[in-house]
């Protein structure tokens, strides 16, 4: 195979290439502003807000301190309130889960309308609470996913950049290579007549 040729044939792997990775990028790009701007959307609408700084001292809640006030609205947030929760819940039912709890009442009593209510209470209050913090963490994961597809994206680019720079480059050394190739030729004039 000549050198020309096989430049033009990577040169168009290439150029292949580079489309494939741009709308790569672009579908990366697009799912990642779907996912930030949902999840934004989506808790903005829930008007939920971490406690004033007065309420939330930290010894008991740590890092969460740094929240204070704030309404959540992004994925990092969501994750922090569910830990807000958490504090909550455990200060509530000394560490036991829902799970737990729930044991505990129904072993109370055989009958359901016999069985000790502050006990139903917490139980109901725990499930609440443990769903609200499950349904958080989900749309932690999903901005995880959106930072995936983000920074997936901006790669898929960059790769896709680099990929048309060596295809235009592999064509055009294979322009060079024919240019010289017809250079090198001999004339007509200097060919030999029999």
């Amino acid at each position: 195979m000549k050198r020309r040729t096989l430049d033009l044939t990577l040169a168009t792997i290439g150029l292949v290439m580079a489309a494939v990775l741009a709308i790569a990028s672009a579908l990366l790009l697009f799912a990642a502003s779907f996912t930030n701007t949902t999840i934004t959307d989506q808790l903005s609408a829930q008007r939920i807000s971490f406690g004033p700084a007065e309420s939330m001292p930290a010894a008991e809640y740590g890092d969460l301190v740094q929240y204070a006030g704030q309404q959540v609205t992004t994925g990092t947030q969501a994750k922090a309130y569910s830990d807000y929760i958490a504090v909550h819940l455990d200060k509530m039912a000394d560490g036991q889960t829902y799970s737990e709890v729930s044991g505990q009442w129904i072993a109370s009593a055989e009958n359901p309308a016999d069985r000790d209510p502050a006990l139903g209470q917490l139980r109901q209050t725990l499930f609440m609470g443990e769903t609200l913090r499950g349904l958080l963490l989900n749309v932690y994961a999903f901005s995880i996913f959106g930072t995936v597809a983000l920074i997936a994206g901006w790669v898929a680019a960059v790769a896709a950049l680099v990929m048309l720079g060596l295809a235009i480059y592999g064509f055009s050394h294979a322009h060079k290579l024919h240019k010289q190739e017809l250079l090198e030729a001999p004339s007509v004039e200097s060919i030999p007549v029999a």
